[in-house]
């Protein structure tokens, strides 16, 4: 079947229509090549004829999608000069497997002052240099296959064909995965290209000695198959290739950690968040994070940096915080750890922020465990006032929950919210990132202090405008009729944008322990319950007439918008990310599975939620919304009862029966469905360059350059920022 040109209305979609024609001809030209050469070589007159008629076909067929192309290309060129922006930016820069690289704008860039621009620059700096460490925890032999994979780019440039085309699309998947696991799905990847063709490359860049060693550690599906095992019939620790452990199992792990807690501490430190756990000669050890520790080389690098931050941060309070993270690198005492947190949470007036440090607990089978992550930010001044409503009102939304009172807070404590914008993106949030944060993670900061929440505007909108620049959506293609489309269309990003204000804001802030309960009790389920908990209070409380009356919504009925694109993603349509016969393992994804189909089972009498079928497509339609957010509600008194009581076995009931294994059905439908809209199921970033602009041998300003490659931004981070 040919292609449809009838879509292209955009540069966009014209450069990414001549990037497939491109791709698809060259392929076909060296398929044609070697069968000519074929034929030529054995002397087969028939198949040579045949060849040569091939080649004259495919090129009289490209000579015409060419002017096709040109006559696109010319009413795009009118559009611009009859009002469209010549100028206009460009978000996707490069797809490849199931991925979409986008950049994002860094807007009132120049409104900083040049102190402000400098703090950032040390700031991302600062950032960045901690690349190295989030690889080697993802995998031990990550950075030597990254090395690998980066000598033979930089030694075979100018190589093409169609095997060396699978070589650079796995090469991407690893470098946007911070290693050879999927960023999300947390499955092996493996290469297209053969192990021969990989090995001759091996040869070809200088790296032999170590083909004995990675190759079947990068072909094998058998060997370290998953970087997080989630299943029941293995160990956890011992199936899951992140390197947070090395020879111990989960029940040591557990014994091992629970010897240290002090049962009735009010105050307990994360035990175990900036370590590696192995057992040497038969005794358990602990490798800190520090300075004369485990990746000490890099935390030296990082620190240099914030060093040079603190000479031009904003004010006292960041030069002393920045000084407490540094102690911590130094020492690796988490008791500094939370000392930092409190007086970072306590910042709420600075314009530039940032997250740096071993934050998130996603990739620990154990729930214990950091990634390194860092962020660098400013105030949207104009967007925060919407976070602020909500964050002054904290305590009436708690006070109002649905939930069991002893669970409430008695009083809500600083919480602090704004809209922000991000001018790096770092460690385990590049190339993909989330849209909001909620941190300090410890219960007991965020009881005493509160929490710190942010909505990245900027990211969002990238996300957003790469969408209106696609020619095609899976709104249109997954919703029921042309009146949802058309309503989500209309109040589906502001509801989006509401729900993870929402989320971030107040319900990772939500909401108590009750006393001696641990914090690790939902152990490698915590994940899961937590942001299962925040989305449902973000779900129960957009629909409330509260944010009208806020003046957060102008629409009683905008609400809806955000229940029909949470239930169709979280009970089919987020499925195109995960392969045919796979379970659903990501906590985020687990998370949006099951309260989707724990409403759509509660509700299913009430015909709350109805299963349509349409011409062989299975479509989800909401039919009654106040009982829909009434389910939310009850769900969220239990999912916090969970919590506040430490029910481990309730937490492990719920996730395993609603939150993992896929309807295989629905689940080959939902993928061959998106297939055909050439969408990219996942989404990630390359960041802007600061750089810095000198005059006489002072630098007198910071520049944004925003980049086009991502292969070559990983090339130069690679070199730039190898620090272990």
């Amino acid at each position: 079947m040919g292609k449809d040109y009838t879509n292209i209305k955009t540069m966009k979609q014209l450069e990414l229509q001549i990037r497939q024609l491109e791709n698809d001809a060259v392929k076909c030209e060296d398929i044609i090549r070697k069968d000519l050469e074929y034929a030529a070589y054995f002397y087969r007159p028939r198949r040579l004829i045949s060849s040569i008629g091939v080649f004259i076909k495919h090129f009289v067929m490209n000579f015409f999608r060419s002017m096709v192309i040109i006559l696109g290309l010319g009413v795009a060129l009118n559009a611009c000069s009859s009002g469209g922006d010549p100028k206009e930016f460009i978000y996707s820069i490069d797809q490849f497997a199931d991925i979409e690289v986008l950049r994002y704008q860094v807007p009132n860039w120049d409104a900083l002052t040049l102190q402000q621009k400098e703090y950032v620059y040390h700031l991302s700096e600062a950032a960045k240099a901690g690349r190295d460490i989030i690889w080697v925890q993802n995998f031990k032999y990550n950075l030597p296959i990254r090395k690998v994979l980066e000598a033979i780019i930089e030694k075979c440039e100018g190589k093409s064909g169609p095997e060396f085309d699978e070589f650079m699309i796995y090469a991407k998947r690893v470098f946007f995965s911070n290693g050879i696991h999927h960023h999300y799905a947390l499955d092996k990847i493996i290469p297209g290209c053969s192990m021969d063709f990989f090995a001759s490359l091996m040869d070809e860049a200088g790296c032999s000695d170590a083909k004995e060693e990675l190759l079947p550690i990068i072909f094998d599906p058998v060997l370290y198959p998953q970087m997080v095992y989630q299943g029941t019939d293995k160990d956890l620790v011992a199936a899951s290739a992140v390197n947070f452990y090395e020879g111990v199992t989960t029940a040591e792990v557990n014994a091992f950690y629970d010897a240290r807690e002090v049962p009735g501490d009010p105050r307990p430190i994360s035990h175990g968040l900036n370590s590696r756990l192995v057992k040497v000669d038969g005794k358990i050890v602990e490798q800190v994070y520090k300075v004369d520790g485990l990746y000490g080389e890099a935390l030296k690098v990082i620190i240099g940096h914030l060093e040079a931050a603190a000479e031009v941060a904003e004010n006292d309070l960041q030069k002393r915080y920045i000084a407490e993270l540094i102690e911590y690198y130094k020492t690796g005492d988490l008791h500094i750890w939370d000392r930092y947190n409190v007086s970072w949470v306590s910042d709420v007036d600075s314009d530039i922020d940032f997250i740096n440090g071993f934050v998130e607990d996603y990739s620990d089978p154990l729930g214990r465990k950091a990634t390194y992550e860092g962020i660098v930010q400013y105030r949207d001044k104009e967007a925060s006032r919407r976070t602020e409503i909500i964050s002054e009102n904290a305590q009436w939304f708690e006070d109002n929950s649905p939930v069991d009172p002893r669970f409430k807070k008695a009083e809500v404590k600083g919480v602090s919210a704004k809209v922000i914008n991000v001018a790096c993106i770092a460690g385990d949030n590049y190339p993909a990132t989330a849209i909001g944060i909620n941190l300090p993670n410890a219960a007991w900061i965020r009881k005493e202090h509160g929490p710190k929440s942010v909505t990245i505007a900027n990211i969002t909108k990238a996300y957003d405008k790469a969408t209106e620049q696609s020619p095609k959506s899976v709104l249109t293609e997954f919703a029921w009729d042309q009146e949802e489309i058309d309503f989500c269309k209309k109040y589906g990003s502001e509801t989006g944008d509401l729900h993870t204000d929402l989320h971030e804001c107040l319900g990772h802030g939500s909401g108590q322990l009750l006393p001696g309960v641990s914090p690790n009790a939902l152990k490698e389920f915590s994940s899961t319950i937590e942001e299962s908990r925040a989305d449902l209070f973000a779900l129960y409380y957009i629909a409330d007439p509260k944010l009208v009356e806020l003046g957060i919504l102008d629409n009683p009925e905008a609400y809806k918008a955000e229940y029909m694109n949470y239930i169709r993603n979280g009970i089919f349509t987020q499925f195109t990310r995960v392969e045919l016969g796979k379970t659903n393992t990501q906590a985020h994804m687990q998370n949006r599975k099951l309260i989707s189909e724990w409403v759509f089972e509660h509700g299913q009498d009430e015909n709350v939620i109805e299963k349509k079928v349409r011409d062989g497509k299975t479509y989800f339609v909401i039919n009654d919304f106040e009982r829909l957010r009434e389910l939310f509600g009850e769900f969220l008194c239990e999912i916090q009862r969970i919590k506040s009581e430490g029910d481990y076995e309730a937490a492990k009931t719920l996730v395993l029966k609603y939150a993992v294994n896929i309807d295989p059905d629905l689940h080959k439908e939902v993928r061959e469905r998106y297939a055909q809209l050439n969408l990219k199921p996942y989404r990630g970033f390359i960041n802007p360059d600061i750089v810095p602009v000198e005059k006489d041998g002072k630098v007198i300003d910071y520049k944004i350059v925003y980049g086009e490659s991502f292969i070559d931004q990983m090339m130069e981070y690679g070199r730039k920022y190898a620090t272990l």
